[in-house]
Formats: C-alpha cells, sequence, structure tokens
C-alpha cells in the first residue's frame, strides 16, 4: 500500500465532486476539471473526505495508488486556488513577448521563436524576462512550462537561457589561460 495513497483528502465545502462509472468531475470557482480513473482504483467519498483504494493485489494498480490520490488532490486543488510556474529569461538581447494567446521569444536565434499556448493556460509577460504561466491544471501547466524551458535551456558556463525561478544553474568554471 502506498503511504501517499491512504491519507484522506479534504474536500472544501465550495468544491463540488462528482464521481461516476470511474470518471470524477471537480468543479469550483475556478472551472471544472474532469479526469477518468484506472478500473484497479476505486474512490470513496464520504463526510468532506475522498478515500483512494485499490481493488485488485496486481502490481500496477498499486502503483497507481498514490499517483491517482495525488491526480485527484491536485485537481481540487486547482479548482480551489489555482496553479502558477514562474519562468526566468537569462541572457543579452533575450527577452519575451505576448501577442494573445502565443508568446514571441528573441533568443539569440536568426528567427523569433512563436509558442502558442495550449488550451485552459494563461501567461502574464513582466520586464521582458519573466514569464508567469497559470492553470487549474497542474499536469497541463507543467507540461507547458517544460516546453518553454526547453525552447533554450540554461547553459552552465554563462547560465543564459530559459530556466525555471526556483531552479538553480551550478555554473562550470570556463577555461584559464595560462602561460
Amino acid at each position: 500500500m502506498s503511504r501517499v495513497g491512504k491519507k484522506p483528502i479534504q474536500v472544501p465545502d465550495k468544491i463540488k465532486i462528482s464521481y461516476k462509472n470511474k470518471i470524477i468531475i471537480v468543479e469550483g470557482e475556478k472551472g471544472s476539471l474532469t479526469q477518468t480513473i484506472h478500473p484497479d482504483i476505486d474512490l470513496n467519498i464520504e463526510g468532506g473526505f475522498i478515500t483512494v483504494s485499490v481493488n485488485s493485489d496486481n502490481k500496477f494498480g498499486k502503483a497507481l495508488h498514490g499517483m491517482t490520490r495525488s491526480i485527484v488532490s491536485n485537481m481540487i486543488t486547482g479548482v480551489n486556488k489555482g496553479f502558477e510556474r514562474i519562468l526566468e529569461i537569462n541572457g543579452i538581447g533575450y527577452r519575451a513577448e505576448l501577442k494573445g494567446n502565443t508568446i514571441v521569444f528573441n533568443l539569440g536565434f536568426s528567427h523569433p521563436v512563436i509558442f502558442d499556448l495550449p488550451d485552459g493556460i494563461t501567461a502574464s509577460v513582466e520586464k521582458n524576462t519573466v514569464i508567469k504561466l497559470s492553470s487549474i491544471n497542474k499536469q497541463e501547466l507543467g507540461l507547458a512550462a517544460a516546453s518553454i524551458r526547453r525552447l533554450k535551456p540554461p547553459e552552465s558556463y554563462k547560465g543564459k537561457g530559459i530556466k525555471y525561478a526556483e531552479e538553480k544553474i551550478r555554473k562550470k568554471a570556463g577555461k584559464t589561460g595560462t602561460k
């Protein structure tokens, strides 16, 4: 049994949850999310708490126990508070500009890089170098942030590129000139 999966999930009063035919729908003030639950996993909704249980003894079902609990918990947090991911652009001349539902990056290439935001994700660009992504779906938000970071990952000598705000770049020592 998973230690994470055993913990009950507390449901706030303003969140509405429906669970039928292995499909859970979570509705809150920020929107609604839908997720299909694997047949080896079952959810019990009672008294403002959700508990996740495993139906079978196979290894795959046990592996999904904690992950399913985390997904449902993130759905509740997302429709209640939402999620945010911050990216920073480092480098001379590197910048981003928001145009509608697309972000245009100047990252030292011979052409601007255009990134279309997925549905449900909003972005704001501050000081041309800080990108704030927000969404109610944590999975989609993480994928979008990783896709943006992948456009120009930070290099290890000067730290130029796109990085997460909380990420620390370990810089290597460059070559030293000796005579």
